[in-house]
């Protein structure tokens, strides 16, 4: 029994390692980017990194990215002047790209339809909310200040649920000497991004919970009433950053999907003069497929769209004005 019992924990190990060898030889495990916090407490990626965003277990999404030295997915750096027509993108992973090749980014898909007049500078990154946001332009004022226009991606249902910005320390968990020690191996990557760590993470989430005196499992579901009040709460939660971190009227335009919307929220931005732009109604228009296969980040037919959106706006509100 002891021999078989040591013959199995030999052969497991060996298995262990040929499935981390093949893994590295199809390079099915992503390179993981670095994050950290600035001196200005912005949470964005360690400057100057470069590697491979994969998704799906056959690689169907198998896409470099260029980490600049502003700690963003871009092509560029973020060098804004007096002289010249810069754009800020701001946003969550739909703005910051890993989804897509970065010299075709929604950025430079501007740029080249305007025949680079104006440069794009794409603030994205993976979970940021609309604090995280107006902190980041706030922090770097003296950059924004010299950007001519700024866009902001917003979707209410879940960019709104914080008043102030604070430092989200459970995605800074991720740096942790223990998650960088198991970031070593290609396999553990690869087993999370398909999924086969699910269940026991599930498990432990569920134990934490039943110890913190919580049911564990789903969420109930919200009936309308709690739903106008999520809602009322998160009004008031944009009124609140837009106050603490003087939010640009003249400048400064949100990319919202309309129908997802409450119409409580696009009443308020309507009487109080805040800009907005509808990128879903020609998304959801599109006759062809406008997110990926296997998640709903914008496909490149989708990335069109909004940057056509972005450019009749630029066309109709700034560059009318400029020689």
């Amino acid at each position: 029994m002891k021999k078989l019992i040591t013959q199995l924990g030999i052969y497991s190990v060996l298995i262990l390692i040929s499935l981390e060898i093949l893994v590295r030889i199809f390079y099915l495990g992503e390179d993981k980017p670095t994050r950290f916090v600035d001196g200005k407490r912005v949470e964005k990626w360690v400057p100057n990194q470069e590697g491979y965003s994969i998704t799906g277990n056959r690689n169907q999404n198998f896409i470099r990215y260029n980490i600049n030295s502003s700690g963003f997915n871009s092509y560029q750096e973020f060098i804004p002047t007096m002289e010249g027509i810069e754009i800020a993108l701001v946003g969550d992973s739909f703005i910051e790209g890993f989804h897509q090749p970065y010299k075709i980014s929604i950025g430079r898909k501007i740029e080249q339809r305007l025949n680079y007049r104006v440069k794009v500078f794409e603030y994205g990154y993976a979970g940021y909310d609309m604090a995280d946001q107006l902190h980041l332009i706030k922090a770097y004022e003296e950059d924004f200040g010299l950007i001519d226009r700024i866009y902001i991606k917003l979707k209410f249902s879940n960019d709104l649920m914080r008043e102030e910005y604070f430092v989200q320390e459970s995605r800074l968990n991720l740096e942790s000497p223990v998650n960088k020690l198991l970031k070593k191996s290609k396999l553990l990557i690869y087993f999370s991004e398909i999924g086969v760590l699910n269940p026991a993470r599930n498990l432990m989430r569920d134990a934490m919970a039943l110890a913190h005196g919580g049911s564990g499992g789903e969420e109930p579901q919200k009936d309308k009433s709690e739903e106008g009040k999520q809602d009322k709460m998160y009004l008031e939660n944009f009124k609140n950053l837009v106050s603490l971190y003087s939010y640009d009227k003249e400048k400064t335009v949100l990319l919202m999907d309309v129908a997802t919307t409450p119409s409580l929220f696009l009443d308020y931005l309507d009487t109080n003069g805040f800009e907005y732009i509808d990128f879903g109604a020609d998304l959801n228009a599109s006759k062809k497929k406008t997110t990926l296969v296997y998640d709903r980040h914008w496909n490149n037919h989708g990335r069109d769209l909004v940057a056509e959106i972005i450019v009749k706006d630029l066309k109709a509100n700034l560059l009318d004005t400029v020689p």
